[in-house]
Order: C-alpha cells, then sequence, then structure tokens
C-alpha cells in the first residue's frame, strides 16, 4: 500500500466519520483502511485518530494534518487525471459569469475563438452586475472588476481599468473644457440614477481622494443610452474607459481630466477555492489571462 493510499484512507475516515464508512467508500476491507491509518500514523509519528467502537474523531492534530494535507491530495488526484487524459480534448459545461457590457465587449469574441479551439466544450455565460454568488449560481468561474471583498475564493489578476470623465468635441466647443475637477458643477453631467457615485464624482489631487458634486438636466438608467447622449453633445460623463473605448478611438469623444483620476481597479478572474478547477477550467483561465487585451498596470499620473 503506497503512502497515497494512506492519506487517502485518513481523509475518507475524517470525512465518513468511522473506519467501515470509509471502507465501503474507498471500496477497501476495513482491515486495509485500519493498516493505512496505523501506517501513516507510525510515519508522522503522531495519532491522527481517535478510534471508539463505533465512531473515528481526528485529534487535534489530525485536524491540522488534515486541513493542510487535503488540498494537496486533491491536486495530486487532478494531476493524476490530467496526465492520464493530456491527449483527450477537454469536453463538457463551463459555465462563467461577468458583468453585464464587460461580458458583450471582451468575453464573447474570446469565447468564441476558445470554443472553435475546443468543439467539444460547452459554454453558458451568465452576465449580472450582481457579485453573484458562484456556488448558488453554479458558476465555475466568475469576471470581477474592483477591489476583491474578503472571501473564501482564488483568484488571478488579469489586469486593471481605468475611469474616466469624457465628453464630445461638440459639447466642449460650445460649453469649454474643464481643467479641474471643480469646474464640472459648472456643466451638464449625464449619470444613471442607480450609479453608486451619482451626483458625487471622485477623483485624487495630490494624492489624496476629492469628492465634486455634479448635476444636469439629463438622468438615464441604461449605460449605453447614456454614452449614446455624451456622444451627441448633451453633457460629461464618467465611466470605465472599456466601455467607451470604441468611442475614443473613433475621436467621437475625448477623455478630459487624466491627471486627476483615481487609482485604476483591478480585474480578476475568481473560482471556488473548495475545489480544484479542472482542466477546462484551467485552460479558459490561461486562454483569457493571455487574450483579455486590457491595461496591465497603473500609469504613474494615477497612482496613489
Amino acid at each position: 500500500m503506497d503512502r497515497f493510499d494512506d492519506v487517502e484512507a485518513f481523509l475518507a475516515i475524517v470525512e465518513r466519520g468511522n473506519l467501515s464508512a470509509a471502507a465501503r467508500h474507498l471500496g477497501r476491507s476495513l482491515q486495509a483502511v485500519s493498516r493505512s491509518l496505523a501506517t501513516l500514523e507510525r510515519s508522522v509519528g503522531v495519532e491522527l485518530v481517535r478510534r471508539t467502537t463505533h465512531k473515528a474523531q481526528p485529534t487535534e492534530a489530525g485536524h491540522d494534518f488534515y486541513r493542510r494535507v487535503k488540498p494537496a491530495f486533491l491536486e495530486i488526484v487532478e494531476a493524476r487525471i490530467e496526465a492520464g487524459n493530456r491527449s483527450a480534448e477537454p469536453s463538457g459545461l463551463l459555465k462563467v459569469g461577468a458583468p453585464e457590457l464587460f461580458g458583450h465587449r471582451y468575453l464573447v469574441p474570446i469565447l468564441a475563438r476558445f470554443m472553435e479551439m475546443y468543439p467539444r466544450l460547452e459554454i453558458e455565460l451568465n452576465l449580472s452586475n450582481r457579485f453573484v454568488d458562484l456556488a448558488e449560481e453554479g458558476l465555475d468561474l466568475a469576471i470581477r472588476i474592483g477591489e476583491l471583498p474578503d472571501s473564501d475564493l482564488k483568484a488571478r489578476r488579469l489586469g486593471i481599468m481605468r475611469r474616466v470623465v469624457f465628453g464630445a468635441p461638440s459639447y466642449f466647443e460650445k460649453r469649454g473644457r474643464p481643467s479641474h475637477p471643480r469646474d464640472l458643477a459648472e456643466h451638464h453631467c449625464v449619470f444613471r440614477n442607480t450609479d453608486r457615485d451619482a451626483g458625487a464624482w471622485q477623483f485624487q489631487e495630490g494624492g489624496k481622494p476629492l469628492t465634486v458634486k455634479v448635476g444636469g438636466r439629463l438622468h438615464l438608467d441604461n449605460a449605453a443610452a447614456s454614452h449614446a447622449a455624451i456622444a451627441i453633445g448633451l453633457g460629461i460623463g464618467r465611466v470605465p474607459l472599456w466601455q467607451i473605448q470604441d468611442l475614443v478611438d473613433s475621436g467621437t469623444v475625448e477623455v478630459i481630466l487624466e491627471e486627476f483620476e483615481q487609482p485604476a481597479v483591478p480585474v480578476h478572474i475568481v473560482w471556488p477555492a473548495a475545489r480544484l478547477p479542472l482542466a477546462k477550467t484551467r485552460l479558459f483561465i490561461d486562454f483569457l489571462a493571455a487574450n483579455l487585451h486590457i491595461e496591465r498596470r497603473e500609469r504613474d499620473c494615477i497612482v496613489a
């Protein structure tokens, strides 16, 4: 019996509550499972499980050992499966979550190329601007824009995104171009009432936060409509740059007040830490990181 099987027996005993249940789960004899546990305890030099007639409970050392060994054991299991199936084409369903506009603009083209590479894969894309619970939604992974709250999710940073102030050249010709955030008080600003900073835009000056109250005659509940209104000269807006990058590239709108921008926010891909990502999930994470064309680091002028 190799050491891998001994660890497997220990994990099953802790999770199943007794040696008999662990033996049935593993398809091994009770004697074999008992020998594995005894061998492992001799190897580590400490009692890991306290046995009674009907129950097996981990000792304090056993609890600590289980917590450290379980992730490593799962990694080995996954590595064995992946090595054995290296020539097999990834298949099955991959469920991905992302913010709505980000998904339309960035993820769909990347998903199309990924699915073309792996025709046996099926992908379900769930778009929502809420920070959805991956377990409740049954997602394998999700895109998060902004600082990550403390959670039990694993994450890989993909890049950063700026939040910019912008307007159409036609508007600036009529109303002038603000040179400082406080100048916005004299301008028509377009924002959604549902925005977290609606009416109070955040900036940075000299490394310190600056809040400026803004107002305007046009309030919309849709981002695309807001962008269209600003593009035809109805006011000034403030949004993540990626949402209007095509308008900036075409010269339809211009970014202003760049030296007063807050530090850019990070973009991560996250997945549950409780289980190892399958090979198809890791493939997509690597593919997304290689093909997602966003800024990788903050510009010197906006770093706090």
